[in-house]
């Protein structure tokens, strides 16, 4: 059976994207064969404000530490210090002094990505926004704002349940999200020689509205054949609001727990 996943495509030094890597490795621990996954890209990225961005980093003196809630906010940390030539000084004494302070991530990947530049994490089990927002209010005490590198598609969950907590945080917007100039080509290709999926994963609330059109025309009737996945909470309420049969909501936004319910769902009379 054909499983199509909708995401950014990141590769790792394999020269693969690493979700679908482990996607497969996990259905073969699972012992479930015969599944073939493909990744689509429906978002592309554009960052701004770096410069503002990597001043600000440049003075962990002014906050109480940082949170980071996707990988693209990392990556234009990455791109500050390489284009700003900081790499000397961030390895020098800039990492020691924002390892001094908490430095909130949410997701394994989004922490991995943390970690290479140098910073000691916590939160990454959280799995989601609100469940981060809980774990800063249970722990933070500085009165000094927290920094939130985030996209122009945030949502407002964790910055109003801090400020509901009187906790300080700072946002500072530093990519956008747009759609991926190849998803109507990709999609029309896969569907051409691969006919209708029998599942689809949806991996953010933005991808759905950048690719849904293109999969109900391309689908058709067979729409009602397909068992949609979400990756966590958000996106299954996105699924939802259009109207859209949830059949498995990612338990954690990784590639172990998306195979686990991806197996339940395709079995027969299978929900997750």
């Amino acid at each position: 059976m054909k499983v199509l996943l909708l995401k950014d495509a990141k590769e790792d030094d394999c020269g693969q994207d690493p979700y679908i890597r482990n996607y497969i490795l996990s259905f073969q621990e699972l012992g479930l064969y015969g599944l073939e996954a493909t990744l689509i890209p429906v978002l592309s990225f554009e960052f701004l404000s770096l410069p503002s961005f990597s001043e600000k980093l440049s003075h962990p003196e002014d906050y109480g530490g940082l949170i980071f809630t996707s990988p693209r906010a990392v990556e234009a940390a990455e791109l500050c210090l390489e284009q700003n030539n900081k790499t000397e000084v961030w390895e020098r004494s800039l990492k020691e002094k924002w390892n001094a302070k908490s430095v909130y991530v949410v997701g394994n990947a989004t922490a991995s990505l943390v970690s290479k530049i140098g910073l000691d994490t916590e939160g990454e089990t959280c799995g989601n926004a609100e469940k981060l927002a809980e774990y800063i209010c249970s722990r933070e005490s500085s009165a000094l704002p927290l920094l939130f590198p985030c996209g122009n598609l945030k949502r407002e969950i964790l910055p109003k349940a801090l400020k509901d907590k009187g906790i300080a945080m700072e946002s500072i917007t530093v990519y956008q999200t747009v759609a991926h100039p190849g998803i109507q080509g990709n999609l029309n290709s896969y569907y051409s020689q691969q006919g209708v999926p029998a599942s689809i994963t949806f991996f953010s609330p933005s991808g759905l509205t950048y690719s849904l059109k293109h999969i109900q025309e391309l689908s058709g009737d067979n729409i009602d054949q397909i068992k949609f996945a979400a990756i966590g909470p958000t996106t299954a309420r996105a699924l939802a609001a259009q109207g859209l049969p949830v059949s498995c909501t990612a338990e954690s936004p990784t590639p172990q727990a998306l195979a686990t319910g991806i197996r339940k769902a395709l079995q027969p009379h299978g929900c997750c």
